[in-house]
């Protein structure tokens, strides 16, 4: 099967397309100009296609002959100077692909959307694909334009595409290079950037199995149906213990109220990201979803995907050796 990827210099792409062709398919990657593209040696016999969802023109030719599209490319920011951008990226090249590869013929479309787009909680209830949501449920521009992203998805699927959604939690292991702002909690941590927690939570799920995940969904997946792709449910300080019991660095003991968090993120974008012109430590948008814990169960994605809820040490694990390998952060 000839398959075109979109996001395969990203983290989850990147572990996406190497499922994908250790299964035996057939890949065209999609990259832009300025990516990097280094680590796309390791995926072995792609053929790599340069475009860019923010000019939809590019992809049409990619996609000829292909038999199914992977689509995980996103801009994936929680601070951004111009939201129109990311709308450009997430909402309108997704709607774009989607209708090129209907007219290219091509026969199953697999997005990748997140768990952003659920309908989370403050009181730490386990979500499902149920859980009832809407747009004014979406806190800041990431996460908006993800939901509005799967609705282009679903509304191609009500017409007859055969598009399946996926909707992967919080993934963590190697070759996060950006990093992702979940890599980059790892990372702040290995420099002892961790003074203090919030008490929030995440699913963290192992991001290879997230990749598997996907090859399934090519094959079992069900038209406009959404499947969330989730690990392991932790708070954030036990996140940060299970990274101080494999590396020896002290966990944060200190617990900060959501004002003092606001303040400080506050101060942050004002400073660091509007006078300096760089991207915050942290942000209100980070802030603000940290009220709701982000607990999701996968059974869905269990029972029709054949998907496996893996314990995420190893990934953990995975994802500190990678930092350190490639100088993120220092040495153990």
């Amino acid at each position: 099967m000839k398959i075109f990827v979109t996001g395969a210099t990203g983290f989850v792409g990147f572990h996406v397309a190497r499922e994908l062709a250790a299964q035996g398919a057939k890949l065209r990657l999609l990259t832009r100009r300025t990516s990097q593209t280094r680590f796309l040696e390791e995926i072995g016999g792609a053929e790599v296609r340069v475009g860019d969802l923010n000019e939809p023109e590019t992809l049409r030719g990619a996609m000829a002959d292909c038999e199914a599209v992977v689509h995980v490319a996103a801009d994936y920011r929680l601070w951004v100077r111009d939201p129109a951008e990311m709308y450009r990226a997430n909402v309108d090249g997704t709607r774009e692909l989607l209708r090129m590869a209907r007219e290219a013929g091509v026969r199953r479309v697999v997005y990748t959307s997140s768990v952003a787009t659920m309908g989370f909680r403050r009181d730490g209830l386990i979500v499902n694909e149920d859980t009832p949501v809407g747009l004014g449920d979406m806190v800041g521009h990431y996460k908006r334009s993800k939901f509005l992203a799967e609705q282009e998805a679903m509304r191609a699927a009500e017409g007859g595409q055969q598009v399946m959604i996926l909707n992967p939690t919080t993934p963590i292991g190697s070759h996060d290079s950006k990093p992702t702002p979940t890599g980059r909690i790892t990372v702040d941590f290995l420099h002892g950037r961790f003074p203090a927690y919030m008490d929030t939570g995440l699913n963290l799920v192992d991001v290879s199995e997230v990749a598997r995940a996907h090859a399934a969904a090519l094959d079992r997946g069900e038209p406009g149906r959404r499947y969330i792709l989730g690990g392991e449910n932790l708070t954030l300080k036990q996140i940060l213990d299970k990274l101080s019991a494999m590396t020896g660095i002290p966990s944060p003991t200190v617990e900060i109220p959501f004002w003092v968090a606001a303040t400080y993120a506050f101060l942050e974008e004002t400073v660091t990201g509007r006078i300096r012109g760089r991207e915050p430590r942290a942000t209100l948008e980070e802030v603000r979803m940290g009220r709701k814990k982000m607990f999701a169960s996968s059974a869905r994605a269990q029972e029709e995907l054949g998907f496996r809820v893996a314990a995420v040490y190893p990934a953990m694990r995975a994802a500190v050796e990678w930092f350190r390998a490639n100088g993120y952060a220092p040495t153990a």
